[in-house]
């Protein structure tokens, strides 16, 4: 864990973290192919939409920008009229996903550090 203040040592691998992201949006924004320093686990099905079922009707900004390392929708136990709140949601598939199963009543919300991942993320809901 970084030591001193934030001001001191946090901001720099912040800043890495946000820039890496807000580049990874930008490319599913722009219709690009998304790629990670890691190939061999994403086409292992081990990260990212490989390990979600039926995406089809996902917006394809939400599949691209797709960077996890799981599904929670699939083991989450959700009901119409929950809340839930997806921390570093990326580009929206769990809150699209969840949002679907909290209807109509619930609400699903996401948060993230990248500016250009939640205006990925507006974008693949205002199409979902």
């Amino acid at each position: 864990m970084p030591t001193g203040t934030p001001s001191e040592s946090w901001d720099e691998p912040w800043a890495v973290v946000i820039a890496r992201y807000s580049g990874l949006a930008r490319a599913a924004r722009s219709g690009q192919e998304i790629t990670d320093s890691s190939p061999d686990a994403f086409e292992a099905g081990c990260f990212g939409a490989a390990g979600y079922g039926d995406t089809s009707e996902l917006p394809d900004g939400a599949v691209r920008a797709s960077l996890g390392c799981g599904n929670p929708v699939a083991v989450a136990q959700l009901h119409p009229g929950e809340t839930v709140l997806d921390l570093g949601s990326g580009g929206g598939i769990d809150v699209l996903l969840s949002a679907r199963r909290v209807a109509p009543s619930g609400k699903a919300y996401g948060l993230d550090g990248s500016p250009d991942m939640i205006a990925l993320a507006r974008d693949n809901a205002a199409q979902a």
